[in-house]
């Protein structure tokens, strides 16, 4: 009986404690971005929830989204860099999907998401 009552305060503890990233995460995410070449570049950084303008290198922040952050560059001497700064699921998606709301919540508003902490966007030379 002792057991059943610890078991149950364990279970329960953990819910409570392992919410979903929705009530825990930044919709938000910085990202430091720089050059491969050590240059500075005007940058416009897209996905489905925004657009962002940043003169780089710097720390942009960024709404999450399940979709790469595409990025146009224009270097100061004319050059172009132009990609995508791809999008992972981070882990509190599972706990949510186990114990709350199975995920939906999380899948609506992207906040499980994560992009990278840094960022070096390829110029070719």
């Amino acid at each position: 009986m002792k057991f059943r009552k610890s078991f149950v305060a364990v279970v329960v503890a953990s819910v409570l404690l392992t919410g979903c990233a929705t009530l825990t995460e930044d919709a938000m995410t910085p990202i430091a971005v720089s050059l491969s070449n050590g240059k500075n570049a005007d940058c416009v950084f897209q996905n489905k929830r925004g657009i962002w303008e940043a003169e780089i290198a710097a720390t942009i922040i960024v709404r999450k989204s399940d979709d790469p952050l595409k990025y146009e560059c224009k270097l100061k001497n004319g050059k172009e860099a132009v990609g995508m700064i791809p999008s992972t699921m981070g882990a509190k998606i599972v706990a949510s999907a186990v114990f709350l709301d199975f995920g939906i919540v999380d899948s609506i508003t992207d906040k499980h998401r994560k992009y990278p902490s840094n960022f070096v966007i390829p110029v070719k030379n």
